[in-house]
């Protein structure tokens, strides 16, 4: 996926409001981090940790979890190879968490 790929993706979800910068968009809900391009082909996402190691398993060569973020709700997406699927489930996991 680009990155306006997934922009109008999670921009297609309720209540999600784009905040950050043209270069390196966040979509909040609820002023809740959903998710944020780290660079151009890098994508975080916040994913609850009892999802997280099946979204790893299911994708391995979509997501990875550096060091930085092991105790976080969060995964790295690899937008120039990861599975068009794999994103819009994991942005899926994060939208319905920072919900209400």
């Amino acid at each position: 996926m680009t990155p306006e790929e997934v922009g109008e993706f999670v921009e297609s979800l309720p209540q999600v409001k784009r905040k950050g910068t043209a270069a390196l968009p966040a979509w909040y809900v609820h002023d809740r981090l959903v998710a944020r391009l780290l660079d151009p082909t890098t994508l975080l996402i916040r994913v609850p940790l009892g999802k997280r190691d099946s979204l790893l398993a299911t994708y391995p060569t979509s997501f990875g979890v550096p060091p930085r973020f092991e105790a976080h709700h969060k995964v790295e997406a690899y937008l120039d190879r990861a599975e068009p699927t794999a994103i819009r489930t994991a942005v899926e996991l994060a939208w319905d968490m920072q919900r209400p």
